[in-house]
């Protein structure tokens, strides 16, 4: 009889690995029906924002007809950066014409996002604004897959 190749297990292995810890959620804001960025304070703190000093440089990605993702980049330039502007429990930045050229119906829409940060150029931290909508998806109108449906015989 050939020996069959057996794995042993050691009482070390059987030991919980250290303790299991949630994942933080990410800062997150949302699109007013008026077309503003809304960051709240608490979302601002998190990512390390001075909302009375800090001006920035919007963008989107290049080549995209619809804005799925907004760019946040830190900018000292006076020219061509949108500030912070202090409205209710957190800061805005109006962004409602740049927003509807580029395809989001925020009034119509409810757009929530979540800020991921991310090295731009020359050490130069930016945020990644990934916009999602709280609208269910569309249904599939396209051809349908799978088996026929059986024929209901009907009662007559």
């Amino acid at each position: 009889m050939k020996a069959k190749s057996i794995k042993f297990f050691s009482p070390q292995e059987n030991l919980p690995k250290g303790e299991v810890t949630k994942s933080k959620a990410k800062p997150a804001g949302y699109i007013s029906a008026t077309g503003k960025i809304v960051l709240p304070v608490a979302a601002l703190e998190e990512l390390g924002i001075e909302a009375d000093s800090t001006r920035f440089k919007i963008g989107t990605d290049q080549g995209k007809r619809k804005i799925n993702t907004v760019y946040l980049i830190p900018s000292t330039e006076n020219t061509d950066t949108f500030e912070l502007v202090k409205s209710g429990r957190g800061y805005v930045i109006p962004l409602a014409i740049i927003l509807k050229q580029g395809g989001v119906a925020f009034d119509t829409t409810k757009y929530t996002f979540t800020a991921t940060p991310f090295n731009y150029e020359d050490g130069v931290v930016g945020y990644e604004l990934a916009l999602a909508s709280s609208e269910p998806k569309p249904a599939y109108t396209g051809k349908p897959r799978g088996r026929k449906p059986k024929a209901v015989e009907q009662e007559g």
